[in-house]
């Protein structure tokens, strides 16, 4: 399963993050906002790259940006193969995106924490981060539908509902490679 989950997240990931920066390079033409270099300045403190004073090289920003993505794509991917699938998950997967921009924002001392930003701007970042979960979590669930249902699936396939007299499935039908 992980090793299906890898290939599998990072191509939903770079897809996730195409379908994001197409959606905000035109709320850009719209609205006039300029580029955000903030992936940039995220991956040059992780790696040690010198900064620049205001526009940070765009192969850098490239790569935080479109990096990120694929790397976090792994853990919808992750969750599709179990059994996590669908809107819901794609809305808890947003929330997971969001919550580890800011922790590497936050922790390399290039952002500052959401309750402190002008509601515009965190109104137009959560518009983006969930373009970039659901778009990621549709190709992540296709691929995954491909293995067939995961091992939650199948335990809610015993009896709909979750339900207290309803076990879980043996350790082997978990882990057994699916058809």
């Amino acid at each position: 399963m992980l090793k299906r989950a890898v290939w599998q997240g990072l191509a939903a990931g770079l897809v996730g993050v195409a379908v994001m920066t197409a959606g905000e390079k035109i709320e850009q033409r719209l609205t006039g906002r300029p580029d955000s270099h903030v992936p940039a300045r995220v991956l040059a403190r992780l790696t040690g790259v010198s900064e620049r004073p205001r526009r940070q090289p765009r192969w850098l920003n490239l790569a935080g940006h479109y990096g990120q993505g694929a790397l976090v794509g792994v853990l919808r991917s992750v969750m599709a193969q179990a059994g996590l699938r669908g809107p819901v998950a794609s809305g808890m997967f947003t929330v997971v995106r969001l919550t580890g921009d800011q922790i590497l924002e936050n922790a390399t001392g290039v952002g500052a924490p959401p309750q402190t930003w002008p509601r515009r701007e965190l109104a137009v970042d959560v518009l983006h981060k969930a373009v970039y979960g659901f778009a990621t979590g549709a190709v992540a669930d296709a691929l995954a539908a491909r293995d067939g249902l995961g091992p939650g699936q199948r335990h809610a396939a015993r009896r709909p509902g979750r339900r207290s007299d309803v076990g879980p499935l043996p350790r082997s039908a978990a882990h057994a490679r699916r058809s």
